[in-house]
């Protein structure tokens, strides 16, 4: 499995951006996909998932109600549409995917994930 995130950039306060992460291979929707996120000299942090076949989504506390994971399995693909973006949104985006079916505080977790997207920047300005 490969995964390819794209859709990064500067934008300012308040702003939005949507990140795409297009996944190789046939069975995607058999996966849980999920969102983390790393500012310089941080460690690696969740953001959010969404669980197999379009179903139960899940926030760290600080996005909820700004940013929306959803994924589009014809295309395999999942977004995370990120708006009224902060400061300390800024840092690199990673996709991520799992093929196994841990409980959902699992999937908070890095460890859960055994392939990872290249990252994508996202800078927001002050």
């Amino acid at each position: 499995v490969q995964l390819q995130a794209s859709g990064g950039g500067l934008v300012q306060v308040g702003g939005s951006l949507r990140l795409s992460c297009a996944a190789s291979g046939r069975t995607f929707s058999n996966y849980n996909m999920a969102w983390f996120r790393q500012a310089p000299g941080k460690e690696r942090e969740f953001v959010a998932t969404i669980q197999r076949s379009g179903g139960s989504t899940y926030y760290t506390d600080s996005v909820k109600g700004r940013f929306t994971i959803s994924r589009d399995n014809a295309k395999n693909t999942v977004y995370l549409q990120m708006s009224s973006l902060k400061p300390e949104d800024t840092a690199v985006y990673y996709c991520a995917l799992t093929r196994s079916t841990p409980i959902v505080s699992a999937l908070y977790s890095p460890g859960a994930y055994e392939y990872w997207g290249q990252g994508t920047l996202v800078t927001v300005s002050s």
